[in-house]
């Protein structure tokens, strides 16, 4: 299971630590900075796969396209520079939340806007991805 998701033991470790830190002070700010971390933590993973390759996004695509193309492989790395941006900004905005904003504002974005941001790149995504495929030019 860690081979497929490297990102998973870093992670698992950061909420661990998390949890002991907020034990520890007394406090739920460490709770509050989880979301941060995994944002940081998915980012270098990201980040990393596109300079050591193949990207993660690449990977995820030969699942089901074992021969993708050039262009292919192109268009999985920008995908893959994108959700750098996103982890980026998304990890910012959970940054902000967890030191600026009442514990019920924290929550809204990182319980739901964030996921709703998510799932709003991923459907993104897909949309431009299957007018790619029609039109491999494009």
């Amino acid at each position: 299971m860690f081979d497929k998701m490297p990102w998973l033991k870093p992670a698992t470790l950061l909420a661990v630590i998390t949890i002991l830190i907020s034990k520890t002070v007394g406090s739920d700010f460490g709770l509050r900075l989880y979301p941060v971390i995994i944002n940081v933590v998915m980012l270098i993973v990201f980040a990393y796969s596109l300079y050591k390759g193949p990207s993660i996004i690449e990977t995820f695509a030969r699942i089901t396209e074992p021969a993708l193309d050039e262009n292919g492989v192109i268009y999985t790395k920008k995908v893959t520079l994108l959700w750098c941006l996103f982890f980026v900004v998304n990890g910012g905005i959970a940054l902000y939340t967890s030191i600026f904003s009442s514990l019920e504002t924290w929550a809204f974005y990182n319980g739901f806007v964030a996921y709703l941001a998510m799932g709003t790149l991923f459907a993104i995504e897909w949309l431009v991805r299957q007018r790619v495929k029609r039109n491999p030019g494009v």
